[in-house]
């Protein structure tokens, strides 16, 4: 039988899901793209510097950059995540030094980047408030039984 996790172990009927952080769903996103587009731009840049640039060089760097930014999303969650992320969007500005375009790249990624931490930092907070004013009505509303009168109901068709 599978290994529990711990939110596995710990879930007892009843208890409400963790809402999910949508800023690390974003950078998430950004991440992931960046890393397809750094793996088709090594091939790019491979194409067209190879007798310039060392192929192993160019290569290994490419799938390191990519492998960079999909490990950085396991981190992102934590403090130092977008730290790293921020770091990631130089590296990949930086790219453009190979091959002039990737400065338009990766400038419009850092843009993408820093809107994606900018919305999700806000739409979490938003869910945050959210949710304590639902705890705070649930809290002065608890439910006895019965269903109010509304439409549809016996006591609402006068």
């Amino acid at each position: 039988m599978a290994r529990l996790t711990k939110a596995q172990r710990e879930w007892r009927p009843g208890m409400p899901k963790k809402r999910r952080s949508i800023k690390v769903m974003f950078a998430s996103t950004v991440l992931t793209l960046e890393a397809f587009v750094v793996l088709f731009g090594t091939l790019a840049v491979f194409g067209l510097h190879r007798d310039t640039v060392s192929p192993p060089l160019l290569l290994g760097g490419g799938v390191l950059l990519a492998a960079a930014m999909i490990g950085t999303c396991a981190l992102l969650s934590k403090p130092a995540g977008p730290l790293i992320g921020w770091i990631l969007q130089l590296v990949l500005i930086a790219t453009g030094f190979l091959d002039w375009m990737m400065f338009l790249v990766g400038g419009l990624f850092a843009v993408t980047w820093w809107y994606g931490l900018r919305a999700g930092m806000r739409l979490d907070r938003e869910n945050r408030e959210r949710d304590r004013m639902q705890a705070e009505w649930e809290k002065a509303h608890p439910e006895d039984g019965t269903t109010p009168a509304g439409p549809g109901t016996a006591a609402g068709t006068d």
